[in-house]
């Protein structure tokens, strides 16, 4: 890490790692998809993506710019 790394640069640094280990991850999932290795029912199928898809929202919303609204009746 460099002394004078802004806190863009270490945005970028840090981003680009962890969005690859996801990635990595996602590949190793995509692994239990072969039916000759694994048995699964469409259920499971469906909770695993609910709840990646659900912690995927949530972290989304943390990125997201809030926009102040107004209150008005």
């Amino acid at each position: 890490m460099n002394v004078k790394e802004t806190p863009r640069e270490r945005f970028k640094r840090i981003a680009t790692y962890r969005v690859n280990m996801v990635l990595d991850r996602l590949d190793k999932l995509a692994n239990c998809a072969n039916r000759n290795y694994y048995e699964y029912t469409e259920e499971d199928v469906k909770e695993i993506f609910r709840v990646i898809e659900t912690k995927v929202k949530e972290v989304k919303a943390l990125f997201t710019f809030s926009k102040k609204k107004k209150f008005k009746l």
